[in-house]
């Protein structure tokens, strides 16, 4: 009969590239069968799938747990010397979602500042953003299992203090797995030790790298492909046994019946981690306007003032007998587009391309006349956004936003090459000096 005591901890899903080979919904689903209330996923050093494995979990009645297993640096995540490319492992869950916010910095940290063959944090970078977080101390290749590997017993106990300390007291597990080879064998009793001199709990996990036993032949497969190796190969990277697979309840049981306790604790835990993730429709960073407007008022207002300018130009055509449409076919187009692009609540998005827009004239850093779908826009052209008056041309806004198919508006603009890095840099810096019409003060935008 299954357990709901025992929950899967530390499982890798084909997010993990080339190495794990858990299918996402699969999994869940035999999580499920299995009656496990709740299960994690910890792919190696990104959270590529957290998302697909939340919804998915939600859907099969299993509380998702989203962790990762990170890279954490021997020394700097800064640190390229040789030999900074062999970091230790640690599992890392989230418990709410302070700890899911800091686990997203973390992932993202380890690409953007730690790369280095692979994405890399290290404890001063954990310290900063521990809260929230439950660590497990990882594989072999965890720096407590690794010390205990080349038997130096001080240093493992150092490490675990370590790392219980960036955590805190009971947000840190010495993680134990067997899945029945020699070098296990040898450091677990050693590991049980450690956890009953410190007082660190011992939780039991799989290392799961595939569904069944079955499927360890593909897993194999799976790291022959990312070694460059072939399964003739008798010196690859060779997983050393079949049993890293999502055992059952009963399968850990006989494992570990000796210490029913390792497997209790991991319902504990899995009670602990409680994540909800709200599902966000528009995600645009939020754009300042001045006191007494709203969003949609200040967008249609600037649109109008805008329209206003072009008109000027449009009339010239008119007496020149040069315009194909009358001035009233594009004052009711305008009206279309700008209720049109209300009700789909993308004001924001336009007044934020027009604002850095405006700062790039504004210093005569040539911009594009537009291109693509969004030259179809009559907006886009009061705004100054684009060059092109698509009445003139003939241009459809259905073709750039249409409200039976409802997709986040797409604007190709173009700087020149050598000033690019102006308005990029503005937007990086989330802010503007507005002064076009001289009549609004300066306008801020940032993501919240």
């Amino acid at each position: 009969m299954a357990s709901t005591n025992f929950v899967h901890l530390h499982v890798h899903t084909d997010y993990s590239l080339l190495d794990g080979a858990c299918e996402i919904s699969r999994l869940v689903r035999r999580a499920a069968e299995l009656q496990m209330p709740a299960v994690a996923v910890t792919d190696h050093g990104n959270l590529f799938g957290a998302v697909k494995f939340y919804e998915e979990a939600l859907k099969c009645g299993v509380r998702p747990i989203i962790g990762c297993e990170i890279y954490v640096a021997t020394t700097s995540r800064f640190d390229r010397s040789p030999g900074a490319d062999r970091p230790y492992h640690l599992t890392v869950l989230c418990e709410n979602e302070q700890g899911y916010r800091n686990l997203v910095k973390l992932a993202s940290a380890a690409y953007t500042e730690g790369f280095y063959y692979k994405p890399r944090v290290d404890k001063d970078l954990l310290a900063r953003h521990a809260a929230g977080l439950i660590a497990l101390s990882g594989c072999l290749r965890g720096e407590v299992i690794s010390a205990l590997i080349a038997d130096r017993f001080e240093t493992a106990r150092q490490a675990a203090y370590d790392l219980r300390d960036i955590f805190g007291t009971g947000n840190f597990y010495l993680e134990i797995q067997n899945q029945g080879f020699p070098e296990q064998a040898r450091i677990n009793p050693p590991l049980v030790q450690l956890a009953r001199e410190t007082g660190i709990p011992l939780i039991a996990t799989n290392d799961c790298h595939y569904l069944t036993q079955a499927d360890a032949l593909a897993q194999d497969v799976l790291v022959c492909i990312q070694t460059g190796k072939t399964l003739s190969d008798p010196n690859r990277l060779k997983f050393p046994t079949d049993q890293f697979y999502f055992k059952s309840y009963e399968e850990m049981a006989q494992v570990f019946g000796e210490m029913p306790e390792v497997l209790e604790l991991t319902g504990q835990v899995a009670e602990r981690c409680v994540l909800h993730l709200e599902k966000k429709q528009h995600v645009f960073p939020h754009f300042e306007v001045p006191a007494g407007e709203t969003l949609e008022s200040f967008f249609a207002r600037v649109t109008r003032e805008g329209f206003a300018r072009r008109r000027e130009q449009l009339e010239r055509l008119k007496a020149a007998e040069q315009l194909r449409n009358p001035l009233e076919a594009y004052e009711e187009r305008l009206e279309r587009e700008i209720e049109l692009i209300k009700q789909m609540r993308f004001a924001g998005y336009f007044l934020i391309v027009w604002d850095f827009i405006r700062f790039a004239r504004e210093r005569s850093i040539p911009v594009g006349p537009g291109r693509g779908s969004a030259a179809g826009s009559l907006v886009a052209y009061s705004l100054l956004i684009t060059d092109i008056d698509p009445l003139q041309h003939g241009l459809l806004f259905e073709r750039f936003l249409n409200p039976e198919r409802i997709t986040f508006p797409d604007i190709d603009i173009d700087f020149c090459m050598r000033r690019r890095s102006e308005p990029d840099h503005y937007l990086r810096h989330h802010g503007s000096q507005s002064r076009a019409a001289g009549c609004w003060p300066r306008a801020r935008y940032a993501f919240r």
